[in-house]
Order: C-alpha cells, then sequence, then structure tokens
C-alpha cells in the first residue's frame, strides 16, 4: 500500500511540476510580447533631462500609447533625432501642433503666454532669447530639462510626429530612483 502511495504521489509531483514549467514559459512569453511590443527599455545618455532624468538611467517607454491618445505638453518623448534618423533623443514637448513658442530670458511662452514649468530648476534655464516659433500640424517642439546643456528644438527646429516612437513613463535602475515619471 505504502508503494501505491509513494507512485500516486510522484506522479502528482511530477503533474505539478509540468504545471510549474508550463506557467514559467507562458509567464516568460508575455514577458516578451510586452516588452518588445509595448515597452522597450532604453538608457539615458547626457545630462539635458535632469533633474528628472540622470545619464546612465535605464527607463522604459511606451510605444503603443500614442496610438490611443495624443502627445500631451509636458510629456517626455522619445524619439528619431530630425538630423539624423539612426540616433534617438529624449526630450519634454512644450510647444504642440498650431501653437507659437518664443523664448525669453529663459522663460518659454505658448501663444504669448508664459509656461509654468515648476519642474525646472532656476539655475537649469539659460536665461537667452529665442525668435517665436510656429509648431506646424504634426510637429512638436521639444526642450530638455536642463536648458544650459540641451540640444533641442530651439537648434534644429521641430519634432515631426513620425519620428516619435514613444512616451518615457517608468526609471527602473538604478533602484533608489525606482518609479514613474512626471
Amino acid at each position: 500500500m505504502a508503494d501505491r502511495e509513494n507512485g500516486t504521489e510522484n506522479r502528482f509531483r511530477f503533474f505539478d511540476s509540468r504545471y510549474w514549467l508550463r506557467d514559467l514559459i507562458l509567464s516568460l512569453l508575455m514577458a516578451f510580447i510586452v516588452i518588445v511590443f509595448f515597452y522597450q527599455p532604453v538608457q539615458v545618455e547626457g545630462t539635458s533631462m535632469m533633474p528628472e532624468l540622470y545619464n546612465h538611467e535605464r527607463i522604459f517607454i511606451n510605444k503603443f500609447v500614442y496610438r490611443f491618445e495624443p502627445i500631451h505638453r509636458f510629456d517626455i518623448v522619445v524619439f528619431h533625432y530630425p538630423l539624423d534618423p539612426s540616433k534617438s533623443y529624449i526630450k519634454r514637448v512644450v510647444g504642440l501642433p498650431g501653437e507659437w513658442v518664443s523664448i525669453r530670458a529663459g522663460r518659454v511662452y505658448i501663444n504669448g503666454k508664459p509656461l509654468k514649468e515648476s519642474f525646472i530648476p532656476l539655475s537649469y534655464l539659460d536665461h537667452d532669447d529665442y525668435p517665436s516659433t510656429f509648431v506646424p500640424p504634426h510637429h512638436y517642439f521639444v526642450l530638455g530639462d536642463h536648458r544650459d546643456e540641451s540640444n533641442d528644438s530651439r537648434e534644429w527646429g521641430t519634432v515631426d510626429r513620425k519620428y516619435i516612437y514613444g512616451k518615457a513613463v517608468f526609471v527602473y535602475w538604478p533602484f533608489s530612483q525606482i518609479g514613474t515619471l512626471n
């Protein structure tokens, strides 16, 4: 009788481990699909988005969100650099299609009204003036948060929507910075 119970017990262990292996494989497959098609891990290169993002931080970008919702002001977007599409940049959207963007003494104005950017320390502003720029349809005016250190729309113009491929949503490395992005 004891042998029969051991045989039954071993058979159940086999089935339990088979189900565990199946669940593990399905979980890995689902994670792969989510990361490949919806989220992409990227590493931040440079200091142009400080203090929100630091050099060498690792973040997830959502590659799917802009299929269902429009790009909003202050979204942190990842896009192919318009002058060299083999490079990717990460910046914050400040100007939307159809708006006029100007910068006076480092302060951004949208259609003549000052933009409230409380997330940027005063020491990160460049305090220069930039002429009024019209943002054409399907284009966006983007700036780095660390304006003194940023190569952005002030230098090379607006970004066509077709170049924007993701929204930065989550910092996952280093662990001390883990969390969602504003």
